[in-house]
């Protein structure tokens, strides 16, 4: 089984900082992109830090209604600190390693994407294709935090998600 793991903040919409739901505006074209992946076969699945959760700021059900309503498969959250050192945060890769679990996922068929390095290098860690996008902080991720990530293992570098999801869609099946 094939699938695609994306991240929300930057990826999906947003900016470079958390906004929390329902104020998190999408970008153009993704909830077409979320359903072209599942048109074509792949499960998609949220994946995401979201620390403010652990402050109490927001819930972690506000953001799982709301990325299940934009159609996610399935939702993966980390709520946790940056020094709580716990496995889920990206680029950790217990997230990825449990879906892939769950769904019985083929990682040779599965994609991360993402705007963070620490996206890439989750899947990297993970043996899967990674698709960088230069939106949110993309670009940051190309130049200003190259050395945390090997930007040569970039499978693809994609303006932004509707862009991703057509070159992945064109890649053929194992």
């Amino acid at each position: 089984m094939r699938a695609v793991f994306i991240d929300r903040d930057g990826t999906i919409g947003g900016d470079t900082e958390a906004t929390y739901p329902p104020n998190f505006v999408l970008y153009d074209n993704v909830l077409d992109s979320i359903e072209l992946l599942k048109a074509s076969g792949f499960k998609v699945i949220a994946f995401t830090n979201q620390p403010d959760i652990a402050m109490g700021k927001v819930s972690q059900k506000e953001f799982e209604d709301e990325l299940f309503g934009f159609k996610f498969n399935d939702v993966c959250i980390c709520p946790h600190l940056p020094s709580d050192l716990c496995k889920c945060r990206k680029p950790g890769t217990y997230m990825l390693e449990t879906m892939i679990t769950k769904y019985g996922l083929n990682r040779a068929e599965c994609y991360v994407i993402g705007d963070r390095w620490s996206d890439m290098l989750a899947g990297i860690n993970a043996k899967m294709k990674i698709v960088l996008v230069k939106t949110g902080c993309g670009n940051d991720s190309l130049v200003k935090y190259s050395d945390k990530w090997n930007v040569k293992k970039a499978s693809y570098i994609a303006s932004n998600l509707s862009e991703a999801v057509k070159w992945i869609i064109s890649k053929p099946t194992y």
